[in-house]
């Protein structure tokens, strides 16, 4: 792929790869040294700078949701600074486990097939022609009552403490 030396176009691409883009392609726009704020409840994996980092969290999203997408309404670029608002949409199909800042399971909450789709505004300040650092303002809440996560059923809740014991114990067992 040919890189660009568009800001927009490059954060643009950014956004598009975390649903269908493989390692190669987020060498293409992420700087080596590049930081994603939000990595901090995702998986270690997710917390390392530059393109595996951002790949990382890429596969994260993929393993919970499938169909995921982003439509972009709007797109505001200053200086080295791109804003990006969209509605992120998917399909809950796998465990989305939440970590801790120490990087253990935090909580796990068991697929419920629903779909979902939600506004988020992400900010990407782009070096070099590479994003070098991104974060994000999500409707987090938003997500969780479309899939059914809040407010909890009792039978939710048990399925969401077996999800979150057996990430920890698929946690303990690759750390071995």
């Amino acid at each position: 792929m040919t890189r660009t030396t568009d800001p927009r176009a490059l954060c643009l691409r950014s956004i598009e790869i975390m649903a269908t883009g493989v390692e190669a392609d987020f060498h293409a726009v992420v700087h080596p040294e590049a930081v994603n704020r939000e990595a901090k409840d995702e998986p270690p994996a997710c917390r390392v700078p530059g393109p595996a980092g951002f790949h990382a969290t890429a596969l994260w999203l993929r393993a919970a949701y499938s169909d995921l997408h982003w439509e972009v309404h709007d797109t505001v670029v200053d200086g080295d600074l791109v804003v990006v608002h969209a509605t992120m949409s998917g399909r809950h199909t796998g465990p989305f486990v939440t970590y801790t800042a120490e990087g253990g399971v935090e909580q796990a909450f068991p697929p419920t097939g629903l779909t979902f789709a939600t506004t988020q505004t992400h900010w990407f300040r782009v070096t070099d022609g590479l994003v070098r650092e991104h974060w994000a303002n999500r409707d987090d809440l938003g997500t969780a009552k479309q899939l059914a996560w809040v407010p909890p059923t009792p039978a939710y809740l048990f399925r969401m403490a077996r999800a979150t014991r057996a990430a920890r114990r698929a946690e303990r067992t690759n750390a071995r």
